[in-house]
């Protein structure tokens, strides 16, 4: 794989996965669009723990407060406010895993295929569906949702007013994020702001709950990355550093924007893609 390869992926994944325009939906896309073979999952994986990093590295003192409240859960400290948003989070993050561990098993191959009449393939759902249309079907439906959450929403919550409520709800809109070109940062975004948090705080919430997400998908594979060894090791280490940089420089970017401008611009860029991607293919 070149570096021009992996600078692609990197700045590709490091702007969308926090603006609202689906990370994954343009990912997936790079190898559609360009003669550059498809990157494979380590590399997928990888550039995410960039972006995990990104986010840590970030809100610091964020991720300070629910680690306090993480230790504090175990008998470790007293921080009673931090222990409750700490287990907000993690509530949070229970929808995301069990979907994503019923698509994996093949829980929803039957309902899926009756109703919309796709013919599951060796058993993999997402491998059955035509990648193009479900991204592009996507991009604008979801696009539309967050342009009418942001419109209408509230600006009256901060993050640390979040209840168990509050969690669960946004953590069900996270699940859906599981299907390409939903957007994981635009549905959270779009559920916070229709429970009533300001766009800022609505930002800072999606990007603390997918922390354990991203956290964990990173745990579980990069131990394959470095046992793969030689050019594939390094190639996913030079991708997560760069996909480090993109990400940090755009979310410093989002979070200032958000604070004096609404997400118009970006239910637009959904919508316009969309039906690019209808038209194209």
């Amino acid at each position: 794989m070149t570096f021009l390869q992996l600078l692609l992926i990197a700045v590709v994944q490091g702007i969308t996965e926090f603006l609202p325009i689906s990370s994954s939906g343009h990912l997936i896309l790079i190898p559609y669009l360009t003669d550059f073979p498809d990157q494979g999952p380590l590399i997928d994986v990888a550039v995410h723990v960039g972006s995990l990093l990104a986010i840590m590295a970030y809100f610091f003192k964020d991720v300070v407060s629910l680690a306090r409240g993480g230790f504090a859960s175990v008998g470790i400290g007293q921080a009673p406010a931090e222990r409750k948003l700490f287990w907000w989070i993690v509530l949070g993050t229970i929808p995301a895993v069990v979907f994503g561990l019923s698509i994996k098993l093949g829980v929803f191959n039957g309902l899926v295929s009756s109703v919309f009449g796709i013919t599951i393939t060796d058993g993999d759902l997402m491998a059955s569906i035509r990648f193009t249309d479900l991204i592009a079907f996507n991009l604008i439906f979801y696009g539309i949702l967050l342009g009418l959450a942001d419109h209408f929403g509230r600006e009256v919550k901060k993050f640390e007013d979040m209840t168990w409520r509050d969690g669960l709800i946004v953590g069900l809109a996270q699940a859906l994020a599981i299907v390409p070109g939903t957007s994981r940062s635009g549905v959270t975004m779009t559920a916070a702001r229709v429970l009533g948090y300001s766009r800022f705080e609505s930002a800072r919430f999606s990007f603390l709950l997918s922390i354990p997400a991203v956290a964990g998908a990173g745990v579980l594979i990069v131990p394959e990355i470095f046992e793969a060894g030689g050019d594939l090791a390094v190639e996913a280490l030079i991708a997560g550093v760069l996909t480090f940089i993109a990400a940090f420089a755009t979310m410093a970017f989002l979070m200032n924007f958000l604070k004096k401008a609404s997400m118009l611009v970006f239910v637009l860029y959904r919508i316009a893609m969309g039906v690019a991607l209808l038209s194209f293919f």
